[in-house]
């Protein structure tokens, strides 16, 4: 018997069903929860388990009711979502949910948001770079480089800080008011990236014994202006100014930067098969971000808004995240979240176009991840995070993100195939 009273489309990938759960089944699960509840319950008069069940159910009433519809309603949208074939983007929205009455069906309503319809047609011809991916010997040079100012020394110097230069000495805050705090010991690179530009140019041209002031703006990761955050002053002193000693591209530089190594050829090896991985990888989200923007340019489609808005949400929450970590305080910094959400939303369309074009070309071209890809997938991921994969698929099935990652495995094949790659799929795919 049907469940389902009626199904309309109600908006752009949205559709409402009016679902019917029948009397019996109604007050057979109510007759089940509220011996549940006769078990457990605890009134003054009664003993623990014998209580009437008539004074359960007036005692407890709302309760009952409410544990009723808990557990019959993710249960009859299944089954009026398999009845109708319905594939939701998102978790359902219940409305219209009438008090139980004895003796009649309990209706509510199930609105879900679907995937739109896609018309695929060519799906050749695009435009895809082919970056190379054999490091040039200007980046082996970098490469290198890195190396010498990561393990070089450091030696004292006589002379004004310039950038380059390591200085050590205090740093305190100064307040608006109040007192100032204790100051705090620091060594810095002056001209760090990973510094505040403020400090560095505070810090250039001091000598040991001097002091200077500077103020700064909290900024987030990577030197965008935190919108309301406060000007903050700061007084450094310099205890010291050091001056960095490269050191030699020889066996023994090979051995320090890693003692399994005996000789710089060995090194050098290794740095240019690091450097090939990275440049393999970069070449692929070249060339994946290409397919991307022409597949979307191809094939417009109308985006389902509660999932732009889902996504939206997520990237906000990831932005939240990196500021926290780059030391911002978000309590403090007064952030028009309104504007940020806004700002974020045309990527967050971009994100679900991507995927729900993904996911029509997977349907067509019957793209499908075997049980051995996801295995390998998974392997990878687990090792990846330090854990193992039962351990890690039992997590990612605990909080229901099993299923996404096999669907973004399946998206990760869907693009090889539209690039026309053919390794191996599998290991690197859940990077």
């Amino acid at each position: 018997m049907s469940v389902v009273l009626s199904l309309e489309d109600v908006g752009p990938c949205r559709k409402q069903l009016t679902i019917e759960i029948p009397a019996p089944a109604v007050e057979a699960e109510t007759e089940r929860v509220v011996k549940d509840f006769s078990s457990q319950a605890r009134i003054p008069g009664f003993r623990k388990g014998k209580v009437p069940q008539q004074v359960v159910r007036k005692r407890f009433a709302e309760d009952i009711e409410k544990e009723v519809v808990e557990r019959l309603l993710p249960r009859y949208w299944k089954q009026a979502q398999a009845e109708k074939g319905i594939e939701p983007l998102l978790s359902p929205e219940i409305a219209s949910l009438d008090p139980i009455k004895p003796g009649e069906p309990l209706l509510f309503k199930a609105t879900v948001e679907v995937r739109p319809e896609v018309d695929l047609g060519n799906l050749v011809g695009f435009d895809i770079p082919d970056p190379s991916s054999e490091p040039s010997p200007m980046e082996i040079e970098e490469s290198f480089d890195q190396l010498r100012r990561r393990y070089s020394d450091w030696k004292a110097v006589d002379r004004p800080a310039a950038r380059g230069d390591l200085a050590r000495g205090q740093i305190f805050e100064i307040p608006a008011e109040g007192e100032a705090g204790e100051p705090q010991p620091f060594a810095v690179e002056i001209g760090d990236s990973n510094v505040w530009e403020e400090l560095s140019l505070a810090l250039t041209g001091l000598t040991a014994g001097r002091e200077a002031r500077f103020e700064h703006t909290d900024t987030a990761e990577g030197g965008a202006p935190v919108e309301g955050a406060p000007e903050r002053k700061f007084k450094v002193s310099v205890e010291a100014i050091e001056e960095r000693q490269l050191p030699e591209l020889d066996d023994a530089f090979a051995a320090k930067v890693n003692p399994a190594w005996k000789t710089f050829d060995e090194l050098r090896t290794a740095v240019v098969e690091r450097l090939a991985v990275d440049k393999r990888r970069a070449r692929r989200e070249a060339r994946e971000r290409a397919l991307l923007d022409q597949l979307r340019e191809r094939y417009p489609i109308e985006l389902p808004p509660g999932v732009v808005r889902h996504e939206t949400e997520t990237l906000m929450r990831d932005y939240a995240e990196t500021l926290h970590r780059s030391g911002v305080d978000l309590d403090r910094a007064n952030l028009d979240w309104h504007r940020i959400g806004h700002d974020m939303e045309p990527a967050a369309q971009k994100r679900v176009h991507a995927r729900l074009l993904l996911d029509a070309v997977a349907a067509r071209e019957a793209v499908a991840v075997t049980e051995d890809e996801f295995e390998r997938a998974l392997a990878a991921l687990a090792r990846g995070q330090g854990t193992t994969t039962p351990a890690l698929r039992k997590a990612l099935d605990e909080d229901g993100r099993l299923a996404n990652l096999r669907l973004q495995l399946r998206r990760d094949k869907t693009i090889r195939r539209l690039l026309g790659e053919t390794e191996e799929f599998g290991a690197d795919s859940a990077e």
